[in-house]
């Protein structure tokens, strides 16, 4: 590998560890809505912006100055009547990609470096239909189906020819593939068109038959150097090509003066949210890039929120209460064309996507300003709500303070909030006057919740962890035990309750539903819920030795979908589980035999490891189908 690319990458992977900067300077000013963002005046001065950005990642203290006042200014529709679960979404409506999608007959999944499709229904017809082999360094990571249409999603190294001095020289980076497949014949599809674009995937949404791809991309490095460059050496590069065709050169994806920001005096990188219509046979689509980055991202059928944090915020050694801020952009989304209306500035870092959300045109985000740790810490928890231009109209500060967020969940005019530290705070929210948040009540427990879905409008389900409090010699802290799942009543919204909870092994035991919301299946009307789960259990012999403490790990024992009857009149009630493996050597945190999804067709629940496929009656659990993924 040639010295070039390792830097790039080396930059890459440091820049992802400590959260990346936004593009620009985070102290911004005003914009009218619907205003344009600044242009670059000069080539000249669109790459000093670059270099100065680029200087603030290896001298952040010298580079970025902080105002006296400390904060920064706050400024599935299927085309199949069968019934069938689709991909657990923030937004009804609003498809996000995944590794495993249905449509009530077929199965789509993407297992190692390859995307299959199977006949899924009816069960004892399941069998593998066709195969999308991806060679090379090619990684499918997610995707979405629509009626005929299967849009792939993934990563790439290509080479690229960017350095026009005469040491010139090919090197590799690192490119977001998008494929577009007709899928009409189930067992044989067809390449329609391909994207390949510089940089990194953030991720994606998909509202009608128009998909929305964003991409953070990196400038080589050779901005850092003396020696006299072009602005093509900076720009991110992309081609599209239809079909089975030869791709064609790489071409910068705009020009220059083309770039849109809000400071031109400090980029760091550029956002860019890609748009094309998944029905449209072109090769066309269309690109909003800024100078920019992205962290978090929510959609509405209308806009798109796109945050962003300078990297100093996530670190304790260089973060303050005065710089941790988070930057919101928002754009508008009008088939595939998107436009920039306005930004601002929150104190705070948000956790993920479900920190924020929007509503009768208010949008609403909650962050965490400073850093919990054993010894104590002085971090507080915000909401603040802004109109349809970004301006604040109310917030609720100081909440929870010396702990963190560690799910939120918007509904409607309430909010739900989980902090914790050594409990769990469970904070229903009041958002209905969006001038004046308020708290409703709260409801202190042991463990935490790392997801929070509606079960329905005054009961929240809660799947986290439980804990124990250490030694007050070790720390001011708790130990996270095994998981939990927890049923909130919120009727009495000044007097929340935990209806119910269910405890599953000690500590060790994890599942893909703490981290990612899509491995979450829940169906109100079958009464359903279902969740992987890597069991962790004590030994005898740890709980004799001193394992009851909370700080032992227990030995890994289990691995597979644990099926669960969930009411209001009965609680949690496991009615069975699913596994993979087919030795106790299959069992561990990376195997291929992991149970990572689950969905249902009809009466039939199907769960999906790398390894294999599996269909199960509702009724009794049954095994009905098997089909390893070969």
């Amino acid at each position: 590998m040639k010295k070039p690319l390792i830097i790039a990458v080396f930059l890459c992977l440091l820049l992802g560890l400590v959260g990346i900067a936004p593009g620009c300077s985070w102290e911004l000013q005003p914009h009218v809505y619907g205003s344009p963002m600044k242009r670059f005046q000069s080539a000249a001065e669109f790459i000093r912006a670059f270099q100065n950005g680029w200087q603030g990642y290896y001298y952040p203290e010298e580079s970025f100055s902080l105002s006296a006042n400390g904060a920064a200014t706050l400024k599935a529709e299927s085309s199949m009547e069968r019934e069938h679960s689709t991909t657990n979404v923030q937004v009804e409506g609003i498809d996000e990609a995944d590794i495993v999608k249905n449509d009530g007959e077929y199965i789509y999944l993407i297992s190692r470096d390859t995307v299959f499709v199977l006949q899924a229904y009816p069960p004892e017809d399941m069998r593998i239909l066709s195969r999308i082999p991806f060679d090379g360094e090619a990684v499918p990571s997610e995707m979405f189906i629509r009626g005929d249409r299967l849009v792939v999603i993934g990563s790439s190294y290509v080479d690229s020819y960017k350095d026009h001095r005469e040491s010139s020289d090919y090197y590799s980076s690192q490119f977001v593939f998008i494929k577009i497949y007709d899928i009409s014949d189930r067992s044989d599809p067809k390449l329609v068109k391909t994207v390949e674009y510089e940089g990194t995937y953030n991720t994606s949404r998909m509202i009608d038959d128009n998909i929305y791809v964003i991409i953070t991309s990196y400038p080589h490095y050779i901005i850092m150097e003396d020696e006299i460059i072009q602005p093509d050496d900076i720009i991110p590069l992309c081609r599209s090509f239809a079909g089975g065709e030869e791709p064609g050169d790489l071409e910068p994806v705009c020009d220059w003066s083309e770039v849109e920001c809000l400071d031109p005096e400090y980029c760091s990188s550029f956002l860019s949210i890609l748009s094309m219509s998944v029905e449209d046979g072109s090769e066309s689509y269309e690109k909003k890039v800024i100078a920019g980055n992205a962290n978090a991202v929510y959609a509405s059928y209308e806009n798109i929120y796109v945050t962003a944090a300078p990297f100093y915020a996530y670190m304790d050694e260089l973060s303050s209460s005065e710089s941790e801020h988070t930057t919101v952009y928002k754009f508008r989304l009008v088939g595939t064309s998107v436009m920039f209306m306005a930004s601002a500035d929150v104190p705070g870092t948000v956790l993920n996507q479900f920190s924020m959300d929007e509503s009768k045109g208010y949008f609403r985000i909650a962050t965490t300003i400073g850093h919990v740790s054993r010894m104590g810490s002085g971090s507080t928890n915000n909401v603040y709500i802004l109109d349809a231009a970004l301006n604040i109209t109310g917030r609720l500060e100081g909440l929870a303070e010396g702990e963190t967020i560690y799910s939120a969940r918007f509904v409607g005019d309430r909010a739900y909030l989980v902090t914790f530290k050594k409990v769990d705070p469970f904070f229903v929210l009041d958002l209905s006057n969006p001038s004046h948040p308020e708290v409703l009540g709260a409801l202190k427990i042991p463990g935490y919740s790392d997801y929070l879905h509606p079960y329905d409008e005054n009961h929240i389900i809660g799947v986290g962890k439980n804990t124990v409090e250490a030694d007050p010699a070790e720390g001011d802290f708790a130990w996270y035990q095994g998981i939990k799942i927890a049923l909130f009543d919120v009727t009495n919204v000044s007097d929340p309750k935990e209806m119910y909870k269910i405890e599953i092994g000690d500590r060790g035991t994890d599942s893909y539903a703490l981290r990612d919301h899509k491995a979450f299946l829940f169906d109100r009307g079958k009464d359903l819920l279902v969740l992987p789960i890597l069991l962790a259990e004590l030994t005898p012999e740890q709980k004799e030795s001193g394992g009851a403490s909370g700080s032992v790990h227990g030995q890994i024992t289990y691995q597979g979908a644990y099926v669960y009857d969930i009411s209001l009149r009965g609680g949690f009630k496991l009615g069975g589980r699913i596994t993979h493996a087919d030795s106790s050597q299959d069992i561990h945190y990376d195997s291929d035999s992991n149970v990572e999804r689950s969905l249902y067709i009809e009466n039939t629940l199907y769960t999906i490891s790398r390894a294999k496929v599996k269909a199960n009656s509702l009724v009794d659990l049954a095994e009905q189908a098997s089909v390893d993924l070969e």
